[in-house]
């Protein structure tokens, strides 16, 4: 890659990290995109695609395969520690998970699409919403701007810290897990903290629904029925020594590798509930919320990324299941062939979702190699 071309990526991506916005309110980034996408000359800029999203079309004939790089528009709700002169400047939110250097990828692709001439196939570098929350990828899927696209193909990285630096991390099966998050509410009776016999306080029950889900879980990653449920909250009543409260709730997030098993588990949750609560004499309800399909690996798609690493004489590491953390793009897995790879970061990188954390640069280029490779190898095949 040319030097300016990626000095000007980099320096895009700081400004990115300087700027962040939170799911569904990412309006200035996607307008900075729009902006940056357009020196490169796309076919079409597509835009609102899911809410926020939009989408940079590289057209080279109307026959072919489509195939979407795909990227992240959002940040996180954490207030960054690191003091350099390209921190965040908004209070409570930062670049955490490293969406920052996805964008600066995938939007350094146009400056290479620029000057391709494939005889046959369309890339579009797709900027997604709102995947911290879960809900970006299934909107643009549902999107008919998206669906219109007649796509082939969807492929995505992620930086892994703690990983060496340049490295190509592949699963077969699938990248991430299945997760989904869940409150659990029940309601007794409330009475004076002196005479408890005359309410239905619902402490107890809550430590036996605690000790049950704890039972449930398989936590050895490399059995298939692996299962974690993380307790993330838990409240009952309020700091008011002479009442005995009535209402109570525990919010988990559930992670496995599959939705058969997912789905196993759910129904187990359920039913625990149910006898726990009955047993105690309290009402009860659970809502599900927060749900990441699990990220499937389509073995050509995955073929194709083990090529690139390959041909690039990339440090290649297949891992045997997935990672334990959730991935919205398991949305695009239910509808077109899909491959997530990961970009290692370095073994000294604090890990995503910390308050310290930051892209490393050196990836850029690294991960535009990687996609220039994938694009080139499919739309030569089909040409």
């Amino acid at each position: 890659m040319h030097t300016t071309d990626l000095n000007t990526i980099i320096n895009l991506r700081k400004e990115l990290h300087t700027n962040p916005e939170l799911s569904g309110f990412e309006f200035e980034t996607a307008k900075r995109m729009k902006q940056f996408l357009a020196q490169n000359q796309p076919s079409e800029i597509i835009e609102n695609l899911g809410g926020t999203g939009l989408a940079a079309v590289y057209q080279f004939s109307n026959t072919g395969k489509t195939i979407v790089i795909r990227c992240e528009l959002d940040a996180l709700p954490i207030q960054e520690v690191n003091d350099f002169e390209h921190q965040s400047k908004n209070q409570g939110v930062s670049h955490k998970c490293g969406h920052d250097g996805h964008m600066a990828i995938v939007s350094g692709l146009g400056f290479w699409l620029k000057e391709q001439k494939f005889n046959s196939g369309k890339v579009v570098l797709l900027f997604q919403p709102a995947e911290e929350n879960g809900e970006g990828a299934k909107a643009v899927v549902n999107d008919e701007k998206f669906k219109n696209l007649n796509i082939d193909y969807v492929f995505a990285l992620h930086n892994i810290p703690k990983e060496p630096m340049h490295s190509i991390i592949t699963i077969q099966k699938g990248f991430s897990a299945e997760v989904q998050s869940f409150i659990i509410k029940v309601k007794g009776k409330e009475s004076h903290a002196a005479e408890p016999e005359n309410g239905i306080n619902p402490a107890l029950a809550i430590s036996k629904i605690i000790a049950e889900i704890a039972n449930l879980e398989v936590v050895k990653t490399e059995d298939e029925n692996f299962t974690i449920m993380t307790p993330v909250h838990v409240s009952m009543g309020q700091k008011s020594y002479g009442i005995s409260p009535a209402n109570g709730e525990l919010h988990y997030t559930l992670r496995a590798w599959d939705n058969l098993k997912m789905e196993a588990v759910k129904s187990q949750i359920v039913n625990a509930v149910a006898t726990i609560s009955a047993q105690y004499q309290l009402e009860h309800a659970i809502e599900w919320i927060e749900y990441f399909p699990a990220s499937i690996n389509d073995k050509e798609c995955n073929d194709y990324v083990v090529k690139a690493a390959s041909e690039n004489n990339f440090n290649l590491i297949q891992k045997p299941h997935p990672f334990k953390f959730g991935e919205d793009f398991g949305w695009y897995a239910k509808e077109y062939k899909t491959a997530m790879f990961g970009l290692g970061a370095g073994i000294e990188t604090p890990a995503l979702h910390n308050a310290d954390y930051d892209f490393p640069d050196e990836l850029i280029e690294t991960g535009i190699t990687m996609f220039q490779d994938i694009i080139g190898t499919i739309l030569n095949k089909n040409s």
